[in-house]
C-alpha cells in the first residue's frame, strides 16, 4: 500500500514555536527543483502517523502540496524530535527521488494464492513482511507478489529464491529466510475412560 502525506506551503515569517502549538509541524522539501527547497508544514498528527509507517531514508512516500502545486514520491530524510520526548516531533525533512538516478527502499512482499500445506494442516509463517532493494525511482514497485500455491509441508522459501523485476537488486542477505511452512503440531491424544479405569486399577507397591 502507497504511503501519502498531504503538505502546506510554510507561511513566510512564521515561527517553528507557534506552528508546532497550533498543531503543525514545519518541514522542508528538498531536490524537486535541483538545489532549491521549500518550507512546508504537516498536521501533527499526520506526522506522527507517517513516522509509524515508512523507515527514514528507505520507504517511499507520495508527497502532494496542492498550494504549490507539487506531487511526487519522495523519502523522509530527516526527523528531528526532543532529545528524551521521542514523540514531540519538531522538524520532518523531505527529499525528493526524481533526480536520484537509483536509491535503496523498502518494499512489502505481498502473498498469493494458498498454499498446498496450508490446506493440509500446515503453519505457514511469514517470517519477512518486507525486502529493501535498489531501484530507479520510476520503477518502484507497490509491492513484491510471492506465489504460495506450491509450498509444502516443511518446505521454506529464501530471497534468493523469490522472482523480482529485472530493474530491482535484492539488498538484503540471499539467505535469509521470506516464508515456513511447518507441519501441524501434534497433539497427544486424551486417555479414553477405559484407559483411565486400567490406571486407576492398577495396584501400587507396598512400603517396607
Amino acid at each position: 500500500m502507497e504511503v501519502t502525506v498531504e503538505c502546506q506551503k510554510r507561511p513566510e515569517g512564521s515561527k517553528p514555536k507557534a506552528l508546532r502549538r497550533s498543531g503543525k509541524i514545519p518541514a522542508v522539501l528538498y531536490g524537486h527543483q535541483g538545489t532549491e527547497s521549500v518550507s512546508l508544514t504537516v498536521n501533527a498528527k499526520t506526522a506522527e502517523t507517517l513516522l509509524k509507517q515508512v523507515d527514514v531514508n528507505l520507504t517511499p512516500i507520495q508527497v502532494s502540496i496542492p498550494d504549490l502545486p507539487w506531487s511526487g514520491k519522495a523519502i523522509l530524510r530527516e526527523v528531528q524530535a526532543h532529545p528524551w520526548k521521542g514523540k514531540q516531533l519538531y522538524h520532518l525533512s523531505f527529499f525528493s527521488l526524481a533526480s536520484q538516478d537509483s536509491l535503496q527502499v523498502v518494499v512489502p512482499l505481498h502473498l498469493v494464492g494458498e498454499a498446498v500445506g496450508v490446506k493440509e494442516g500446515g503453519v505457514l509463517e511469514q517470517v519477512m513482511t518486507e525486502v529493501q532493494v535498489q531501484c530507479a525511482p520510476d520503477n518502484i514497485p507497490e509491492s513484491i507478489e510471492i506465489d504460495i500455491s506450491n509450498m509444502e509441508l516443511g518446505s521454506s522459501l529464501h530471497l534468493h529464491e523469490l522472482v523480482v523485476p529485472e530493474n530491482l537488486t535484492v539488498m538484503d542477505d540471499l539467505e535469509r529466510t521470506v516464508i515456513s511452512l511447518a507441519a501441524p503440531p501434534v497433539i497427544a491424544a486424551e486417555p479414553t475412560e477405559q484407559q483411565e479405569s486400567a490406571m486407576s486399577a492398577e495396584p501400587t507397591e507396598e512400603k517396607d
